[in-house]
C-alpha cells in the first residue's frame, strides 16, 4: 500500500511540476536519477535531542556549559493554547486537516516560484518543517522537497497530530543556540514558559519564522514588528479580540538574556579535546589508528570517533575535571598583564607534582573560546628545554654520569652534523653540570651519540608526545630541532617525570558520567616508572644548577625547590622554560604566531616573568 502510495505521489508532484514550463525539467530530471531510492519503503532516521554537557571543577563546581539552550519537552497539554494557536494560524492553518503536507500550498509556492525564477516561496506545513528539521538539510532542490514529503506522510502515520505539534514545538529552533519555546522563555525572558503574557509569547514565536532576520538581541524592531503581525493574526481568528492585541503591542518587551555558565574558556576548550582522546583511547580508535598508514581508511576512522562524540555529547553527559578556578583566574591574568605591552603570544601549563592533573593552563592573551589553542593546537621548536629528555637523563641512566662527570665542549660533528654553541663558544672538558646549566649544544650532541638514538627515543616513546614524528629520529634531536616541534603541553607532560621517576599521562579530566552519575569514562591511573631514584636524584641538581648558576638565573618562586631548563631556537623564534618547584610541574612558551626574530625582546625575559608568577 505504501509503494503504491509512492507512485501516485511522484505522479501527483510532476504534475504539479508541469505548470511551471520547461524551466523544471532540469529538476525533475535530477530527482528522476534518485527515483529507485524515493520509492522505496521510507523508514524515519531515529532522532535524539541534544542534552545538557557540563564541565565541573575540581570542587564539582559547574564552570562551563557545553550545550544548546535546552529544556525537558513538555507534554502537548503543558503548552499554553494561545502559543499553539500562533503556529497554527501564521504557520499551516490545515494542520489538522491535511495528511503531511498541502498540496493546494505547494502548488501555490510553485507556480509562485517559477514566476519569480527562484526558490523562496517554501509552502511547507508544520509537519514538513519539523522533518526538515529532523532528517533533512535545508538545501533548496526539488529532489530533497520530493524526499520531505514522503518523510512527512510517513510522520503522520506514525504520530497523532498533537504528538507531532508537541514535537515542533519542543524542537523548532530559535536562535543563538535555543531549541523548542520553552527553552526560548528561559533563555530571552528569564522565565518558564507558562508565567509569560501574550505580548511575551508572541514575541518569542516571531523568533522561528527566520532567526537571522528576527533575532531580538541584533534585530529586536523586526522582531517587534512581527509579533505585531502575529497579534492581528490572533485577533482575525478571533483568538484575541481587536482590543487585546492592541493592548499586548503597547506592552514593553524588556529582554533577560540568560547567560550560560562559560568562565575559563582556555581550560573548557582542552577539556573538550581531551575527551576525545579519552573516548579514542577508550573505544579502540587509537589502536586501529595504529595499525594503518592507508589515509582513506584513517579519514574514515577519524569520521566515525567523530559520529561517536557527537552521539555521546547529544546524550548529555557530566565532565569532571582537575580545573583549580581561582588558579586558573589568577594565571590568565597575571600572564595577560606580562604580555600587554608586547605583541607576542605564549602558552603555559601547570600540572599538580602530586597527582599528575593540569590545574590550569594559559592558551594565548585574552583567550575567548574556541580560539586557536595554543597549548595543544601548536607545537614549535623547544630548542635546548628538550635536551634533559633525549640527552642526559639517558646517560645518566644508562651510563652512570653524574653532575660531576666530565664531558667536553669542544667542537663536535656527526656526518655533516656540525652544531655551535651559543655565541660560537668553544670549550674544552667541562662538567655535566656545566654543560648543562650553559647549554653546551656540542656536550649535548656527544651524550645523545653516547647513548644512541634507538636508546634515547625508547625513552622519548614513553611519553605523550603527540607531534614527534619519525623523521625526528635524527641527531638534530639533541638540540630540540623536530620536524614540527612540540607543544608546551608534551613537555610540561614529559618534565613531570622529573618528580620522583614516574610517569602518568598529565589529564584535565578525572570522570565523564552519563546525566544520571553513571561513570562512562576514565583515563588509566597507572604510573610507569621511566627514571631511577639516581637519574631522578642528579636531574633535579641539574636543574636547581640552571637555576642557581646558569642560563635560568632569575627564576624565584616561594617553594623550597626550583629546576628548570631554558630553550632558545635558531634566530630567537621561540623561547622555552620547562620546570618544577615543590608543586607543579610547568612549560612555558613564548613567541609569535608566524615564528619570527625575537632577539630584541631577550632581555626583557618575559618567560621567566611568566614562570614565576603561574609557579609561586
Amino acid at each position: 500500500m505504501k509503494q503504491i502510495f509512492g507512485y501516485f505521489l511522484i505522479l501527483c508532484s510532476i504534475l504539479l511540476l508541469l505548470l511551471v514550463g520547461n524551466e523544471v525539467w532540469k529538476e525533475v530530471a535530477a530527482a528522476k536519477a534518485h527515483e529507485e531510492k524515493i520509492e522505496a519503503s521510507i523508514h524515519l532516521p531515529q532522532m535524539q535531542a541534544q542534552l545538557p554537557v557540563t564541565l565541573l571543577d575540581s570542587e564539582g563546581t559547574l564552570f562551563s556549559e557545553e550545550y544548546v539552550e535546552w529544556r525537558e519537552p513538555l507534554n502537548y497539554d503543558e503548552f499554553p493554547q494561545i502559543v499553539k494557536d500562533i503556529f497554527i494560524y501564521s504557520e499551516d492553518t490545515a494542520f489538522f486537516h491535511h495528511i503531511g503536507f498541502d498540496v493546494s500550498a505547494i502548488a501555490r509556492a510553485v507556480m509562485a516560484n517559477s514566476a519569480e525564477k527562484s526558490r523562496q516561496q517554501g509552502g511547507s506545513t508544520i509537519t514538513q518543517q519539523l522533518v526538515r528539521m529532523r532528517y533533512l538539510s535545508e538545501e533548496k532542490t526539488y529532489e530533497r522537497k520530493l524526499m520531505e514529503l514522503f518523510y512527512a506522510y510517513e510522520l503522520e502515520q506514525v504520530y497523532e497530530k498533537e504528538e507531532i505539534l508537541e514535537m515542533y514545538l519542543n524542537e523548532i529552533y530559535f536562535g543563538h543556540q535555543v531549541y523548542g519555546i520553552a527553552s526560548a522563555a528561559t533563555y530571552y525572558f528569564g522565565r518558564p514558559l507558562g508565567e509569560l503574557s501574550v505580548a511575551q509569547l508572541a514575541f518569542i514565536s516571531a523568533i522561528p519564522n527566520n532567526p537571522s532576520l528576527y533575532d531580538p538581541v541584533t534585530k529586536f524592531a523586526n522582531t517587534k514588528a512581527r509579533q505585531e503581525r502575529l497579534l492581528d493574526t490572533l485577533a482575525k481568528n478571533n483568538i484575541i479580540s481587536s482590543e487585546e492585541a492592541a493592548v499586548a503591542k503597547q506592552q514593553p518587551i524588556e529582554l533577560h538574556i540568560k547567560k550560560k555558565m562559560q568562565h575559563h574558556p582556555a581550560y573548557s576548550t582542552y577539556v573538550l579535546q581531551e575527551l576525545r582522546w579519552l573516548v579514542s583511547h577508550t573505544e579502540g580508535f587509537d589502536e586501529r589508528l595504529s595499525k594503518t598508514d592507508n589515509t582513506e581508511e584513517r579519514n574514515l576512522i577519524s569520521l566515525q570517533l567523530d559520529a561517536r562524540i557527537d552521539q555521546l555529547l547529544a546524550g548529555g553527559i557530566n565532565i569532571y575535571t582537575a580545573l583549580l578556578p581561582e588558579k586558573q583566574a589568577a594565571d590568565e591574568a597575571a600572564v595577560d598583564q606580562i604580555l600587554s605591552p608586547y605583541d607576542i603570544e605564549a602558552s603555559a601549563v601547570i600540572i599538580d607534582n602530586e597527582t599528575r592533573e593540569i590545574v590550569s593552563m594559559f592558551a594565548g592573551k585574552n583567550y575567548e573560546k574556541l580560539n586557536l589553542h595554543r597549548v595543544y593546537q601548536t607545537p614549535r621548536q623547544p630548542g635546548s628545554a628538550f635536551k634533559p629528555l633525549i640527552d642526559y637523563a639517558p646517560a645518566i641512566e644508562l651510563l652512570d654520569y653524574t653532575p660531576a662527570s666530565t664531558i667536553s665542549g669542544a667542537p663536535y660533528c656527526l656526518g655533516n652534523f656540525c652544531p655551535q654553541n651559543y655565541g660560537g663558544g668553544i670549550y674544552g672538558n667541562v662538567s655535566i653540570s656545566t654543560a648543562f646549566s650553559w647549554s653546551y649544544n656540542t656536550s649535548a650532541l656527544r651524550l645523545l651519540n653516547k647513548v644512541g638514538l634507538e636508546q634515547a627515543f625508547g625513552y622519548i616513546d614513553r611519553f605523550n608526545f603527540r607531534s614527534i614524528v619519525e623523521e625526528d629520529r635524527n641527531y638534530s634531536a639533541a638540540l630540540g630541532g623536530l620536524t614540527y616541534g612540540v607543544t608546551s603541553l608534551e613537555m610540561a607532560d614529559a618534565y613531570t617525570s622529573f618528580i620522583d621517576g614516574s610517569y602518568l599521562p598529565a589529564r584535565a579530566i578525572r570522570k565523564v558520567t552519563d546525566l544520571e552519575g553513571n561513570i562512562l569514562y576514565e583515563w588509566p591511573d597507572e604510573r610507569n616508572v621511566i627514571w631511577s631514584t639516581k637519574t631522578v636524584r642528579h636531574m633535579r641538581t641539574l636543574l636547581s644548577d640552571v637555576v642557581r648558576k646558569g642560563t635560568g638565573a632569575g627564576l624565584s618562586t616561594n617553594t623550597s625547590y626550583i629546576g628548570a631548563k631554558t630553550g632558545t631556537t635558531n634566530d630567537y623564534k621561540d623561547f622555552w622554560l620547562a620546570g618544577l618547584t615543590e608543586n607543579y610541574t610547568t612549560a612555558v612558551w613564548i613567541g609569535y604566531d608566524e615564528p619570527r626574530n625575537m632577539q630584541s625582546l631577550e632581555k626583557y625575559r618575559i618567560h621567566f616573568k611568566i614562570f614565576n608568577a603561574i609557579m609561586d
